[in-house]
């Protein structure tokens, strides 16, 4: 048989696309075999079958909580991230009487797209705070945004997906208490990958993915503060305490659950292995080429220790660069993966650098990524750059 395109004469494919997602541990796959072999009931029913199902189900949760440190009742399942940062917005405005929603240029499109929507349909005041050069949220301009007091939700990520910033949680949400606001984050990129203590951190909403640390797609949670006083986002049920109705996703829950303790328990080590490596390519690409890192990404003490995002100024962007990386068998992302098949220019990199022409790839590791995969990697683009 001959190779794929993807495999690049030969070689074996290099995954260097973790932010997009991760593969799932072998550990997650066969928990949720057994899951699947096992309770096959409504978790709603009450009958034994029903019941069992529950237990996994109340199991995911009550994990979920203890890791997080908040209540059980404060976890709600999701179809992922993108439905937690909307209900997180939506709610906010139909419940909690917000009329102004603050967030900046290099958010998620789950979180943009719904407040422009809130926008349009609900005459939503929307605002964006000012940027640093790097991207970063310059918290001044947020508290001059925040002292005139309306009812106002912050909704600001914790970890970049496209340029690896990192938000200081803490102070951020301390400036919105201090006067008045709600605090959502997106916290897509960092549950699995930080310890998060929500007894400690001042937030009301924040959003994951199961995804995104070795999980299974289409199930995550959102977290939504038990001080808040809010109603359901989906109905026709009374699933999640009559927040969302739907039959709960049994096999993906038990998927997130065992993906969420692995991560955490390997966190330390995982942690520092990926940290190594991203440090060896950064030195690898600046050895190589003239490269221009991207937001804080190349900043270990500030941002994603995932993500990389590295500029090509001395290329053309013709389109093809991505192209032709997939054809060596390197997968990597020129923004986020979300817009999957759209050739449209990333909306974070225009943000900072406005009018950028040249190729701007995302690489992000993952604990199986290796200094093998990486030198391999330098190879095929000094192959390219010279052309």
């Amino acid at each position: 048989m001959g190779t794929s395109a993807f495999s690049g004469k030969g070689q074996r494919p290099i995954y260097l696309d973790h932010a997009a997602t991760t593969p799932l541990r072998k550990e997650v796959k066969e928990y949720m075999l057994e899951v699947m072999e096992g309770p096959f009931g409504n978790p709603s029913s009450t009958h034994s079958f029903g019941r069992k199902s529950r237990i996994v189900v109340e199991q995911a949760r009550k994990f979920v909580a203890a890791a997080l440190n908040c209540s059980a009742g404060e976890i709600i399942f999701t179809s992922g991230g993108t439905e937690a940062d909307n209900a997180a917005l939506l709610l906010s405005v139909r419940d909690l009487g917000v009329t102004r929603i603050i967030t900046s240029r290099i958010e998620h499109h789950a979180v943009l797209h719904t407040a422009e929507s809130l926008k349009r349909h609900h005459r939503v005041t929307l605002e964006f705070v000012e940027l640093e050069e790097n991207g970063a949220v310059k918290l001044s301009h947020l508290e001059r945004l925040l002292a005139d007091r309306q009812p106002t939700l912050v909704s600001l990520m914790h970890g970049n997906n496209e340029i690896g910033n990192l938000l200081d949680l803490q102070a951020t949400g301390e400036l919105c208490h201090k006067y008045g606001a709600y605090f959502h984050s997106d916290t897509v990129q960092t549950v699995g990958h930080f310890n998060i203590d929500l007894e400690k951190l001042p937030v009301d909403f924040i959003a994951a993915s199961a995804h995104k640390f070795y999980g299974p797609k289409g199930v995550g949670f959102l977290y939504a503060s038990s001080r808040l006083k809010i109603g359901s986002f989906i109905t026709g049920g009374a699933q999640e305490r009559n927040m969302r109705g739907g039959t709960e996703n049994t096999i993906g829950l038990a998927g997130l659950h065992k993906s969420l303790e692995l991560s955490l328990q390997n966190l330390e080590t995982e942690r520092a292995h990926i940290l190594s490596l991203k440090q060896y390519f950064k030195e690898s690409l600046t050895r190589l080429t003239d490269v221009r890192f991207n937001g804080q990404s190349a900043d270990p003490k500030h941002s994603l220790y995932t993500v990389l995002s590295a500029g090509f100024p001395a290329l053309a962007d013709d389109g093809m660069f991505l192209f032709n990386l997939d054809l060596k068998g390197i997968a990597v992302s020129g923004g986020s993966a979300c817009a999957s098949g759209s050739v449209q220019g990333s909306h974070v990199i225009e943000a900072i650098l406005p009018g950028t022409t040249y190729p701007v790839v995302r690489f992000s590791f993952g604990k199986n990524t290796t200094t093998e995969q990486l030198n391999r990697t330098t190879e095929v683009l000094k192959e390219l750059v010279s052309l």
